[in-house]
């Protein structure tokens, strides 16, 4: 007799789908997540627009008469999220319907739930590290003792980041290492719940360090720099430096020249700075200084793979360095000018692999609503938002029955001056 596909089969498989995948997340349990209902189509391969928030300039008058001056501008950004391949796992129903009615269904479901997981984490986390616009320390130098991580505290909060939600630091286990020889008092944080991944909880270096989650996460991206010959260089052209042209990417194109006779790519992930140009907190509009008195420049990530050809070429950079007259977007003191020095922080032919750190509303990943096939279909929803299309039918062509598992994210940048690259 054929296997009898019961009404409920899918929905015992998603239960524990679900379960098993979120038990293995990590960088993605800290991040903004939402289910994108009613803003995709379900063939959609488009964009979904978050809408950024406003800010303004306030005027001081003696008298309180303001019909002097000059009202601030209403600029409404935009950050947008793009649609993600599929990440998809697929099983004979054969199989399947053994392990169930075995009660199996956990160790046949494990190791897909954590392929796909880890595919989504190593994923999210290449796209974080390229879109990240604050740094703390000397890049490419590791990260040792505890008060190197407090440093990517006090830039969080010197660039004004609100403390209304989590701040996050994220390092590979073997920093995790350094610091626990460094300071063993620090260790995991608080208990947590039958909902709270397990991998997570385990994750967890000290719950409120310096103001920040500390974790651990082995899926932090990596890139190795192009041998440039020539890691100095200069703006070719003033790039635009208005929030109206940045609004919606929080992008800025920069040509530059003078890298030498360099042909061939700078990869994304690589972090620029340019001399006398300072950073300035985005609460108070003021320069930041550091504890020994001077500004902090302005530094900013490739978020794109940028073609040189000898020595010239465009940097698109994530984290936009803005100066306006009203000054009310401004993220520098000056504005960036052709013939400013840039400089490619690190080194030749390196492999780099920096620590994160960000603000849990920097990013987000909304999970978009799959199209249901021509099968058993059931839809299964985390805690926090993201959704699984789980499947069951044929393939005509192969003569087999299957159980498929699918996962189809879109990422978004909501603030890149909410995160950055962590050093010692």
């Amino acid at each position: 007799m054929a296997n009898n596909f019961d009404s409920n089969f899918t929905r015992q498989l998603a239960k524990v789908f679900v379960k098993k995948f979120e038990t293995n997340r990590v960088l993605s349990k800290n991040v903004n997540t939402q289910l994108l209902k009613g803003r995709f189509s379900e063939d959609s391969g488009e964009n979904v627009d978050f809408k950024r928030p406003t800010d303004y300039i306030s005027q001081r008058t003696a008298g309180g008469d303001i019909s002097g001056t000059t009202a601030s501008s209403i600029i409404t950004g935009k950050a947008t999220g793009t649609v993600q391949n599929y990440f998809t796992v697929e099983v004979d129903y054969s199989e399947a319907d053994e392990a169930l009615k075995m009660g199996q269904i956990d160790q046949l479901l494990a190791p897909m739930a954590t392929r796909i997981v880890t595919d989504l984490e190593l994923d999210f986390a290449s796209f974080m590290m390229k879109n990240t616009a604050l740094l703390n320390g000397t890049y490419g130098t590791a990260v040792t003792t505890w008060d190197h991580v407090a440093g990517a505290g006090a830039v969080m909060e010197s660039s004004g980041v609100p403390m209304d939600d989590d701040w996050i630091y994220a390092v590979n286990p073997y920093t995790k290492t350094s610091l626990a020889s460094n300071q063993r008092s620090l260790g995991a944080g608080g208990s947590a719940g039958e909902l709270i991944s397990k991998a997570h909880q385990r994750a967890i270096l000290s719950d409120n360090f310096a103001g920040m989650k500390v974790m651990s996460a082995t899926s932090l991206a990596s890139y190795t720099s192009a041998t440039t010959g020539d890691l100095v260089g200069s703006l070719s052209a003033t790039p635009t430096g208005t929030y109206v042209g940045a609004k919606d990417t929080m992008t800025q194109s920069l040509a530059v020249t003078g890298f030498g006779t360099f042909t061939g790519t700078i990869p994304a992930g690589t972090n620029i700075q340019v001399t006398g140009r300072n950073r300035l907190n985005l609460s108070t509009r003021n320069p930041i200084i550091n504890a020994a008195g001077a500004n902090i420049l302005w530094t900013a990530t490739v978020t794109a793979d940028a073609s040189l050809t000898t020595g010239a070429g465009t940097l698109v950079v994530t984290g936009p360095g803005i100066f306006e007259a009203a000054g009310q977007y401004n993220t520098v003191d000056s504005a960036l000018t052709s013939g400013d020095v840039v400089t490619i922080l690190g080194a030749d032919t390196t492999l780099y692999q920096p620590n994160l750190f960000w603000h849990k509303q920097a990013f987000s990943i909304g999970s978009v609503p799959i199209k249901k096939l021509n099968s058993t279909d059931t839809l299964a929803t985390t805690e926090d938002g993201l959704q699984m299309r789980v499947s069951k039918g044929v393939s005509f062509r192969e003569n087999k029955q299957i159980v498929r598992f699918d996962f189809r994210p879109a990422y978004a940048v909501l603030n890149p001056f909410f995160a950055g690259q962590g050093w010692g």
